[in-house]
């Protein structure tokens, strides 16, 4: 799923408060993009270093920074400068609420480059702004399957069109549990092996139930009933019950599915007449819940077979009895 790179202008406006910014040049760099999450410190580029100079970042002026400026004299602060910003750099922050180096805002205007204050001390700029950006730029796809948190687990149900995912987690949304989305779920990558579930902006908390059409969550059954976003943990798989296909019947056989390079645990529960799918799925979660405990039922419960049909120990000369 390919993501709109993000501006200047759109940093300047969602986080002005949370980051407490002020823009000190003009407008005109405020298109620029960032094409990453990634932030730099440019103290190097400011001594004159730039051969490993990462300069499509974002550049971050911590006091530090600041200091080292205000110590040159005025031809070689404002030859450091020109050298720092020939580069095509997207966005130049001041923490600290420092007054910008001489002549700092004056070179930038002149390249469109994007001068932004911020109160905030580095190391706290630096925390409130990563998340954001990584939030950002997470690697993101679009899953066809309902999302739902189930005892605190983030179940996806997935199936071909028709076979009763939506009606499964409306069934779960009235026994209490929460919908995330439905019919299309946003998943993004957090990290290395946490994946986030979301609905659509527009969708939101509808969903569509053959013969009796759209209908709104919220609504109907209360807010507690709806969930902004879920981590997705277990992926339940509905399918037609085929007599010819295998069908785990003792939860060893684990399965797995692969979203954005993180592999889940799939079950794949086949749909017969007057099977209890609600609370199959329940006892999903807390199956789940219960191996994240370090319990799995199904190991020990085989384990358990195995010592039971172990042959006895060999007799020997020793044993008299």
């Amino acid at each position: 799923m390919a993501i709109a790179p993000l501006t200047v202008d759109r940093i300047l406006r969602q986080k002005h408060d949370a980051l407490a910014l002020e823009l000190l040049t003009d407008e005109r760099g405020l298109t620029r993009q960032l094409h990453g999450a990634d932030i730099s410190s440019p103290g190097l580029a400011l001594t004159g270093f730039t051969a490993r100079f990462p300069s499509d970042r974002i550049q971050v002026l911590g006091e530090t920074e600041v200091l080292f400026l205000n110590s040159l004299d005025e031809d070689r602060r404002r030859a450091s400068l020109e050298l720092f910003l020939s580069f095509d750099i997207p966005v130049v922050f001041v923490t600290k609420g420092q007054d910008a180096p001489t002549p700092l805002l004056d070179l930038a205007n002149e390249r469109g480059i994007p001068v932004i204050r911020t109160q905030l001390k580095t190391a706290e700029f630096y925390t409130r702004i990563k998340p954001y950006l990584e939030d950002y730029y997470a690697p993101t796809t679009t899953i066809h399957g309902s999302l739902a948190d189930v005892h605190g687990v983030g179940l996806l149900f997935t199936g071909k069109s028709g076979i009763g995912k939506s009606e499964a987690v409306l069934d779960l949304v009235e026994r209490g549990h929460r919908l995330v989305a439905d019919d299309v779920v946003i998943a993004s990558r957090h990290g290395t092996g946490i994946v986030i579930g979301r609905g659509h902006e527009l969708q939101r908390h509808h969903m569509e139930i053959r013969g009796v059409g759209i209908i709104d969550v919220a609504s109907l059954f209360g807010i507690r009933s709806i969930r902004q976003q879920k981590r997705i943990e277990v992926v339940v798989q509905l399918e037609t019950w085929d007599e010819t296909a295998h069908y785990d019947r003792t939860g060893l056989d684990v399965q797995q599915m692969n979203i954005l390079g993180v592999e889940l645990p799939r079950v794949v529960v086949p749909l017969n007449p007057g099977k209890n799918i609600t609370v199959i799925t329940e006892v999903v979660a807390l199956n789940h819940l219960l191996k994240f405990t370090g319990v799995d039922s199904a190991a020990l419960f085989d384990q358990k077979l195995r010592e039971r049909m172990a042959p006895p120990m060999p007799y020997t000369e020793e044993d008299y009895e």
